[in-house]
Order: structure tokens, then sequence, then C-alpha cells
């Protein structure tokens, strides 16, 4: 008799044993299940990964657009911008086809020839001081153009294509003669901007990526 009560004694030790690490493993899969389900749902935050956000001008100190007597600064015509296009990929045509399509929105382009590099990742917008609203106008066509302002005392404008373009940005959307210039955020004077590349050195300037 005795070891009959022995051996239920030990069945039904086994057998709590057994709820006892089943209720465990229950409860520690309702946690899981529960983190898991918080962080496919962003609850409190969880399992959002931060965006870096793009800096202004790309990291490229840009200057403020230039008011005019009415204390505002306009965009301009765009037949008044003259433009290089130069082409800074290894894609074929790449220059030609997109001075077509700036030509075809009135800008006024004078070179299309290609970059003294082909690895250029965006594209650059090299302009000096007397073209900076010229530039502005022309960086409104581009949808990720860096604005990079040399020592250049003329007007023309050069604009390096990079691997990142595309298409120029829909023209119901683009620049529009006489309308307020839209600024760079943390724009400076271009006054206060003295250390500036020379207008010949901006072929080896560092490209913006």
């Amino acid at each position: 008799m005795m070891q009959v009560d022995e051996r239920e004694a030990r069945k039904a030790y086994v057998r709590r044993k057994q709820t006892i690490v089943f209720s465990i493993s229950g409860a520690v899969m309702a946690v899981v299940f529960v983190i898991a389900l918080l962080f496919n749902m962003h609850v409190f935050g969880l399992g959002l990964v931060s965006t870096p956000v793009a800096e202004p001008n790309y990291g490229n100190t840009a200057p403020c657009a230039v008011k005019g007597e009415d204390g505002k600064a306009r965009y301009v015509a765009n037949g008044s911008v003259g433009v290089r296009v130069r082409n800074g990929t290894n894609r074929s045509q790449f220059a030609k086809a997109v001075s077509e399509a700036l030509a075809n929105r009135g800008f006024t382009i004078t070179v299309v020839d290609s970059y003294s590099s082909t690895t250029v990742e965006r594209t650059i917008i090299y302009f000096g001081k007397n073209a900076i609203n010229q530039a502005y106008t022309l960086a409104g066509n581009f949808t990720d153009a860096t604005m990079v302002m040399t020592a250049r005392e003329d007007q023309l404008i050069d604009v390096v294509l990079g691997a990142t373009f595309s298409d120029l940005k829909e023209l119901s959307s683009s620049p529009q003669e006489g309308k307020e210039i839209t600024e760079i955020s943390n724009c400076v004077a271009a006054d206060s901007m003295t250390d500036l590349p020379a207008d010949d050195e901006h072929d080896v300037y560092p490209a913006a990526q």
C-alpha cells in the first residue's frame, strides 16, 4: 500500500513540476508576445528607427538671397540665368539631356561639357556673389541640389550633375519670376562668407554626399 502511495506521490510531484514549468513558459511567452506587439505598433516610440534629417543645403553654408528695394528677395527670369551644365557622372549624354530640359524652361545654356570627376554624388550648383538670386532660381528647379558659393565675380552658374539626380522638379512647383524667394534655412549674409573657394578651384571642391 505504501509503494502505491509513494508512486502516486511521485506522479503528483512530477505533474506539479510540469504544471509550474508550463505556467512559467506560458507567462514568458505572453510577456514576449506583448513586448513584440508594443514594438510592432510603436507604442511609446518602441521600435522606431530615427531617420537622419538632411542638413540645410546638405551641409554647405548657403548665402541668403539678395533683397530688393521693397525688402524682399525675388526669383529672376529664367532667361537671365546663364548656365554651364556639366556631367559629373559616367552616364552618357547626361549633361546634354538636362541642358535641353533646362533650355525648354527658358534658361540660357552657355556650355555643355564633362566635369573633372565622374563620381559626383549630389548635384552641385556653383555660383558667385553676383548671381545669388539666379542660383536660387536655378536650384529651385532641382529636387536635391546643393548650392555652393565660390569667389566667382561674374554671373555664370555651373551646375554639376550628380548620381542622385533623376529629373527636374515639376514645372508647376518650380520658382516663378517675381515670386518671393524661399531661402535656405540657416543661410548667412553673403558678405560674411569670406573663406570661399577660388573660381577655378571648384573642379576639386569636395562634392556633397
